[in-house]
């Protein structure tokens, strides 16, 4: 037992000194009522000017306007151990400027360091703590060091920069969106994309924000859409709150969700001041939901323009070489057109000379073709049957005119016409046997 125990005790004893004492071996006897003004007096007198305790909040109820809650930590041997928290309408109206300056609120599991003076309620026999101020510091810091230590492990485990290898679609439309639906935030979203006029395809995964199922709700979100092939980004979106409710987002669940995503993951969180560790591990964080919608819609419209550019340099391009293919075209129809004139001058040139030279021997040509045409007429005539029946020779023909060339053309008893320089003969035929025309011997 410390000294400080034993005074203690001596408190107790210099409180109860001059009390009747009734009870058996001289100790005084209490009625609850007195204990329980007896123990409010001690604690008064001991801790008259209150005191400071930290711990982590759990059980947090809200009854208008008051705020009740333990104080949660564990002792040296791993036990729980906890005191119930009375935060008063009164007190929580004083002290409300401060949270929403350092954008706190009470929530279960947050670490507080917190102030007020102990009370015991003889009518629940409990011992509270009546809370009147707050180190808000004192949380941030914690939630400092949480944050930071949760970033130390992701990027030692290779998981803090894994989303930002995952490769992004050049046309983003396709978006998976984990947010809570009817807040604010994703209102703004929505708007902005609609406004844009794009063909954005959206697929909404509505899920607490806040809250203690918030994490497992928003990691089981983005891993079901991570599974999806009709998605091209997963868009993680919450709008403006407190601390300890954008808190969420520095939840390891959501972290390694992310980061295990096979689709890459955008993130529109909290304020313009906020960093979360969402934001840490995202393929693209932005500072507001709207922010994160301009974002998306750059990144398309970049696509669009780059397409347009291209095809404005194609045509471009194709113009220049239909204008370079017309100019060699003209060139060549112009050289075409020279080689002709020429080809055709020439060809001129070349038929007038032989029209010349054909005039020149024309004269010559035309006696060669007379001389020849006086030998074809004598040789005409000489085969002209008058003139070889007026050499001697005679024609036979049978009575139907047939030219009587052979004994087998008649037979005896037929009628024969005979034509001679003068005139014609007719006779009938008496014998017609052929002669025999000795062979000639070789």
């Amino acid at each position: 037992m410390s000294d400080d125990d034993i005074d203690e005790l001596d408190d107790f004893d210099d409180v109860f000194a001059d009390e009747d004492v009734d009870g058996p071996g001289g100790v005084r006897t209490f009625s609850i009522a007195e204990l329980a003004d007896e123990i409010n007096e001690v604690l008064a007198d001991h801790f008259d000017e209150g005191l400071w305790v930290w711990g982590e909040v759990s059980g947090l109820n809200f009854k208008n306007p008051h705020t009740y809650f333990n104080l949660v930590d564990v002792d040296g041997r791993g036990r729980k151990v906890q005191v119930s928290v009375n935060l008063w309408g009164t007190e929580m109206k004083k002290l409300r400027p401060t949270l929403m300056k350092s954008g706190l609120d009470l929530a279960n599991g947050l670490k507080i360091r917190i102030f007020g003076n102990l009370d015991y309620y003889g009518g629940f026999g409990k011992l509270s703590l009546i809370m009147r101020g707050i180190d808000p510091n004192y949380t941030l810091g914690d939630i400092a060091l949480q944050r930071e230590e949760l970033i130390r492990r992701l990027k030692e485990t290779g998981a803090y920069g894994r989303n930002r290898e995952v490769e992004l679609n050049p046309v983003p439309l396709r978006l998976g969106i984990v947010g809570s639906k009817g807040t604010a935030g994703i209102t703004d979203f929505l708007q902005q994309i609609e406004e844009s006029g794009l063909g954005f395809d959206i697929k909404i995964a509505n899920v607490t924000v806040q809250g203690d199922t918030a994490p497992v709700e928003v990691s089981s979100a983005i891993r079901a859409l991570g599974r999806r092939d009709d998605i091209d980004v997963i868009v993680v979106i919450r709008g403006g709150g407190s601390k300890t409710d954008l808190a969420t987002f520095d939840s390891e669940l959501i972290a390694m969700a992310i980061a295990d995503s096979p689709l890459p993951v955008f993130t529109g969180i909290g304020h313009q001041i906020d960093v979360h560790v969402a934001d840490e591990v995202a393929h693209e964080s932005h500072k507001t939901p709207t922010a994160c919608a301009v974002a998306l819609i750059e990144h398309v419209t970049r696509f669009v323009d780059d397409v347009e550019g291209a095809w404005s340099d194609i045509a471009s391009r194709a113009g220049q070489l239909l204008d370079e293919s017309g100019h060699r075209l003209s060139k060549v129809a112009r050289e075409i057109a020279v080689h002709t004139r020429t080809a055709v001058d020439r060809a001129d040139e070349r038929l007038s000379d032989r029209i010349d030279r054909l005039r020149r021997r024309a004269p010559q040509l035309l006696a060669e073709r007379s001389l020849a045409v006086d030998n074809l007429e004598k040789r005409v005539s000489l085969l002209d049957p008058v003139n070889v029946l007026a050499r001697g020779w005679s024609i036979t023909r049978a009575a139907d005119g047939r030219v009587v060339r052979s004994v087998d053309d008649v037979k005896v008893g037929d009628t024969i016409v005979t034509t001679l320089r003068d005139g014609t003969a007719s006779s009938t035929v008496v014998d017609a046997s052929s002669a025999h025309v000795p062979r000639k011997s070789s």
